[in-house]
């Protein structure tokens, strides 16, 4: 497997790459001609902003598995086209949380005490105390627009030196904000209370120009105005008409609508202080954003979930420790029903039912869509476009939750249905984290959904069990265990044979002439 690390990678982010095996190619910045040649033989990509990979690089790619972003953004990279292609995209969202935060602050610190230009005029031979009057942190309401990482980092922050904290956010939990001591407020009640307001949201159609002329116009006057998170948040023509007209007091900017900046009235005022986008430049996240993204690059190229995928539902923290097992199961319920099924699949429905219902449940949905379609798309399909690929092909897909339990404290059922047949499976992960399947057609069963299966529906009656075990040994295969289950003595039952070898069509053959016996299908997961 080789990587391909463009931009200056921190070398410590490298060699973990390197220690996992993987073949690793270090250069710098490169323009999209380079890219497209250089691309086509690597299985994993990592950049951090100054290469930009477009459409037409991600398509030139022939064994790209992956990009990764060394840092918290991802605008350099067109997601859409490498989700089209099932390439996964991933970023590292934590190494630069601190690093931001505290940059917030400095900025802060500087834009309340003037820091900056006093700087300047005493390097002048200026000696000016009573211009360069500033004020206190402590006592003062910081609103803050965006109660993210960053933005609950920045709260942590402010509390520490005695600021009173609103935050806007329409997707945080009140009591979250409790715990930080953060007073949640509509956008305008913030901007009309607040004597500092500092933005952290991702740059999208929703948030460009959040803070407009009519917003700005609601801050009191002498209040001032921070931006360490995207260019583009904050209108800056109207920023510079409210700080040249003296309502605002000032404005601390680490990030522009246009990068590198190289001209704007900003720069005329005197109350505007600026940096290069050195929010996430310190020693410590560089290295920080240069691990985390290798590891996830190592966590794909095996096989494995990742962490930080921007493409893909990510699961984090305690709830990657509940939900990995069950992502597993999942894909082997879609698989074992995909080779199940004997005509196309038009319709898809997965219910999960216990504590497992809680949760935001749609890496196990991607994960059940990967199994079901692999069979008929091989590599062409992955837990990325999953999804997509499903509704291309017209599969219906629907998702049910129940926090009701009944036998099983978590349960994964699902059912697959086509124009002449239909399907059900339902499994579960016992208490080793092993999935089990434990229920086949209506038929209760208890059986690793692993390796190679045969299920074998036939009457309830004597002589049936025996003659299928003899021809499968005639096979010289050896049968490693086997669960039958009905529903009433007489009636239709089914039995789940795990083997240790494939099954070849002749021995298929074998079993459907015995006597008793209704259908059989092979399983390989």
């Amino acid at each position: 497997m080789r990587v391909l690390a463009l931009d200056g990678i921190d070398e410590r982010g490298l060699n973990i790459l390197r220690e996992a095996g993987l073949e690793v190619t270090a250069q710098g910045k490169m323009n999209e001609e380079e890219l497209k040649d250089a691309i086509r033989d690597y299985d994993a990509l990592i950049v951090r902003s100054a290469t930009r990979v477009t459409a037409a690089a991600i398509n030139a790619a022939k064994r790209l598995k992956i990009i990764g972003r060394a840092g918290v953004g991802t605008d350099n990279i067109d997601v859409g086209a490498a989700t089209e292609r099932g390439i996964v995209v991933v970023n590292a969202p934590e190494g630069n949380t601190v690093a931001a935060a505290e940059h917030t602050m400095a900025m802060m610190l500087a834009l309340a005490r003037n820091i900056p230009q006093a700087n300047a005029a005493l390097k002048q031979g200026i000696w000016e105390k009573k211009k360069y009057v500033g004020v206190e942190l402590r006592g003062k309401t910081l609103g803050i627009v965006g109660l993210g990482k960053i933005g609950r980092e920045v709260a942590r922050r402010a509390r520490g030196m005695e600021m009173k904290v609103m935050a806007y956010d329409p997707y945080v939990d009140p009591e979250q904000a409790a715990r930080l001591e953060v007073e949640l407020a509509s956008l305008e009640d913030l901007l009309k209370n607040a004597d500092f307001v500092t933005v952290h949201l991702p740059l999208t159609k929703e948030t460009r120009h959040l803070l407009g002329r009519e917003e700005l116009a609601l801050l009191k006057p002498g209040a001032r105005v921070l931006n360490v998170a995207r260019g583009g948040i904050i209108d800056e023509e109207a920023l510079y008409e409210a700080l040249k007209s003296g309502r605002l007091a000032g404005a601390a900017l680490d990030v522009f609508e246009e990068e590198p900046l190289k001209k704007s009235p900003l720069l005329e005022l005197d109350n505007v202080i600026v940096t290069p986008h050195l929010g996430a430049s310190t020693e410590e996240a560089q290295v920080a954003v240069a691990v985390e993204v290798a590891y996830d690059i190592v966590r794909c190229l095996k096989g494995e979930p990742v962490l930080n995928a921007v493409n893909i539902p990510v699961v984090r923290g305690h709830v990657a420790e509940v939900l990995r097992p069950y992502l597993q199961l999942a894909e082997k319920l879609g698989g074992f029903l995909a080779q199940l099924m004997e005509s196309p699949i038009i319709a898809a429905e997965i219910c999960y039912n216990g504590e497992l219902a809680q949760y935001d449940l749609a890496p196990l949905t991607s994960s059940f869509l990967k199994g079901l379609l692999r069979p008929l798309l091989a590599d062409a399909v992955n837990y990325v476009n999953a999804p997509l690929v499903a509704k291309k092909r017209g599969i219906r897909i629907r998702e049910k939750k129940s926090r009701e339990m009944e036998y099983f404290a978590n349960l994964i059922s699902v059912k697959v249905e086509g124009r002449r047949e239909s399907h059900r499976l339902a499994g579960t992960v016992n208490q080793s984290g092993e999935p089990r399947v434990v229920n086949l057609d209506g038929y209760s069963v208890d059986a690793s959904p692993s390796g190679h299966m045969l299920v074998v529906p036939h009457i309830d009656r004597p002589r049936i069990v025996g003659p299928v075990a003899m021809v499968i040994g005639d096979h010289k295969i050896n049968i490693a265990g086997m669960q039958v289950g009905r529903q009433e003595i007489g009636g239709e039952a089914v039995m789940l044979i795990s083997v240790d070898n494939e099954v070849p069509r002749e021995a298929l053959q074998a079993i459907r002439r015995v006597d008793g016996v209704l259908d059989v299908r092979y399983i390989h997961l």
